[in-house]
């Protein structure tokens, strides 16, 4: 579908959205498409706000979150802002369309205890786990997003400065420093891992994380992994990888970090994005408590 494929190519080359984002758009999109389909009027330059309400309607019966319903509106009225833009359509139909915000959730996170736990279960001197440990540590250290830490490359590692230089959202760049622990993991496996990692490859490549294969590590790969890791320490609780982001996010705040340094470290467009990382854990909450009460 040309008005999609040329919408798709604006998000890359104009917004230079990720990959990722862009699928997410798609798949947002094509969905919609789908119902207009089996519902009788699959003109989606023909449909109005009425036709939009009744879709609506048709995600709330299945059961998608507010978030997920949220998510999909947003991608819809982008995808018609543009069509307006592009004089394709007089009119979107989705701007008027505005749900009400849900409460929202504080992040997922492990507590410092639980964290000492997760690096319990990766213990250990075989290619895997010093690769697996590297990768907690780098996570937790310097709280990459996923996407980022597959990106990661030998080169972008400034041992010197203890920094690396990351590739975030739109093309953004920006410098994440990281702690002894990382220094010393990551120096480890590239010395004793790693190199014996790749060395069945035939052509070699700068991604610093890899699979058992030598091959680049994915997303879908390291979310594998941490499930693994999970499995073998003594948590019963799930993971997800950007819980370690929120995680690292969470640790600084209570540790006393102000908020304009947590938003540069994690790469945040806007302040408002790191707010939600402003609440306090029920640990500092009962400290806070028996040093201030008189009746703690």
């Amino acid at each position: 579908m040309e008005n999609l494929a040329n919408f798709l190519r604006y998000l890359d080359l104009e917004r230079n959205y990720s990959v990722l984002t862009q699928l997410a758009y798609e798949e947002d999109i094509n969905d919609f498409f789908e119902f207009l389909k089996e519902t009788g009027s699959d003109d989606y330059l023909m449909i109005t706000t009425q036709d939009v309400r009744i879709y609506l309607s048709a995600l709330y019966d299945r059961k998608y979150s507010r978030n997920s319903i949220s998510r999909k509106i947003s991608s819809l009225r982008s995808f018609y802002n543009f069509l307006l833009k592009q004089n394709v359509i007089v009119e979107n139909p989705f701007e008027l369309i505005h749900l009400k915000k849900g409460s929202t959730k504080l992040p997922r996170f492990f507590y410092e205890k639980e964290m000492a736990a997760l690096f319990e279960a990766v213990e250990g001197d075989e290619a895997l786990q010093v690769r697996n440990r590297t990768l907690l540590e780098v996570l937790y250290g310097s709280g990459l997003r996923v996407s980022e830490c597959v990106n990661l490359k030998i080169g972008d590692i400034d041992f010197d400065h203890q920094v690396f230089l990351v590739h975030g959202k739109g093309n953004k760049d920006r410098y994440v420093p990281f702690g002894s622990y990382a220094m010393e993991e990551i120096q480890n496996y590239l010395i004793s891992a790693r190199q014996n990692l790749i060395a069945p490859l035939t052509e070699t490549h700068d991604f610093l994380f890899v699979n058992a294969r030598g091959k680049p590590l994915t997303v879908r790969g390291i979310q594998y992994i941490l499930k693994e890791i999970v499995k073998k320490s003594s948590l019963t609780s799930d993971i997800h990888p950007h819980m370690l982001r929120h995680t690292f996010a969470t640790h600084l705040m209570n540790n006393g970090a102000d908020m304009r340094t947590v938003q540069e470290l994690l790469g945040h467009a806007s302040l408002s994005s790191t707010q939600i990382y402003t609440h306090v854990t029920t640990e500092n909450l009962q400290k806070s408590y028996r040093n201030f009460h008189p009746r703690a």
